[in-house]
């Protein structure tokens, strides 16, 4: 009988040694501090305002709500243009807060949306961009910014794939008005669930943190109509403790990346996003593009050959987001509007990566050229 092979997924998380955690929950059982900004909330906060190299960091329960206060913090309305080339959360954020979502094709290059595409999409009821930074690789934040004073928009970045990703040198979680980041389970750094919004002034700063906790400014004085949306102890905890191995966790990552660039670069019908000048990547993806016509098989047949060798690789993004019902009777989500990003969608997939995959990333490349290479 053949042995079966390990089940590989496309993420993990990293989690330090359990034993290094005990110390910090004892402390919440001493302190009996479980929310409310306990001291590791305050000193996540601070630790990571100084790994970005950035002023203000508000910690939120996860992404989501983060993105969602974002955009009640600086009061956006009417249209936003964003990428359709994301997870979903990043356009039903524009939804809960009655905003229209106008959707911009991408730039095959880099899956990032596309700076010329946003500015045929600015109408007079443009307040802002959303732009993605798409598996930790940077949008084109030099020339989105001249559009933004140009047209006088507000930039928020959904910048949840970018934890430890630098360009020139710099966080790619300092650009923009805000930029928002997920501690998912998924992503290069977690707090279990988790997210923060980086901020550039005291009052911003001031208003997130309203905005995340009811609307609260004191013990009988609400300000606006906030949300319960806070970090909680035990998440900033591990948070701690994860910023003390995540340099080494992301070195981990890129000797796996290594691995995949030497043995599936040169192979016709494959394409790889690989590195990039100017970026100092976090590996947060790994993902490859299947031409079909070159490549003799779809997407999805190497989708499901690869399950077959217990390689669950994930199909990400798809469908894109202006495909869902939801979105799709959207002006901006019409086929034609978005031809590069319904290209990469029915294209992507994205290979098993993780801290501690180690060895198994060469058997995931050799099992997929093999499978190339029988088709």
């Amino acid at each position: 009988m053949k042995e079966e092979k390990p089940k590989l997924t496309v993420t993990k998380p990293f989690l330090p040694p359990l034993e290094d955690f005990l110390p910090y929950l004892e402390k919440i059982w001493e302190d009996k501090i479980l929310t409310n900004n306990g001291n590791f909330h305050a000193e996540l906060e601070e630790k990571l305002a100084e790994y970005f190299g950035v002023p203000y960091v508000s910690l939120f329960a996860n992404g989501t709500l983060a993105l969602l206060i974002a955009l009640q913090s600086l009061d956006i309305q009417g249209e936003v243009i964003t990428t359709p080339f994301s997870f979903v959360a990043t356009t039903h954020c524009l939804w809960w807060n009655n905003i229209t979502p106008v959707f911009a094709d991408i730039e095959e290059k880099t899956c990032n949306i596309d700076p010329a595409a946003i500015e045929a999409a600015i109408t007079d009821r443009t307040t802002a961009i959303l732009p993605v930074h798409v598996y930790g690789y940077p949008a084109d934040v030099e020339r989105i910014e001249q559009i933004a004073r140009k047209h006088n928009l507000k930039v928020i970045y959904d910048a949840a794939h970018t934890f430890g990703s630098k360009f020139d040198n710099v966080s790619l979680a300092s650009f923009g008005d805000l930029s928002i980041l997920s501690f998912h389970a998924t992503k290069v750094f977690t707090t279990f669930e988790g997210g923060a919004i980086i901020s550039h002034t005291p009052e911003q700063k001031k208003k997130i943190d309203y905005l995340k906790n009811f609307g609260f400014a004191g013990e009988t004085t609400i300000i606006a109509p906030g949300i319960n949306a806070k970090m909680n102890e035990f998440q900033a905890a591990l948070g701690l403790l994860q910023l003390e191995h995540i340099d080494k966790a992301i070195a981990m990552r890129k000797k796996a990346a290594k691995v995949y660039m030497n043995e599936l670069s040169n192979i016709a019908g494959l394409r790889l996003l690989g590195e990039m000048p100017r970026l100092e990547q976090n590996y947060s993806y790994f993902p490859i593009f299947i031409d079909k016509d070159k490549l003799g098989a779809s997407r999805d047949e190497i989708y499901a050959k690869l399950k077959q060798e217990n390689i669950f690789a994930r199909r990400y993004f798809y469908p894109l987001i202006s495909n869902f019902p939801a979105y799709s009777s959207l002006p901006s989500s019409n086929i034609d509007n978005l031809p590069i990003a319904n290209k990469m969608a029915e294209q992507v997939l994205c290979m098993p990566i993780y801290s501690d995959i180690g060895a198994e990333a060469l058997r995931v490349a050799r099992d997929l050229k093999r499978i190339i290479a029988n088709i």
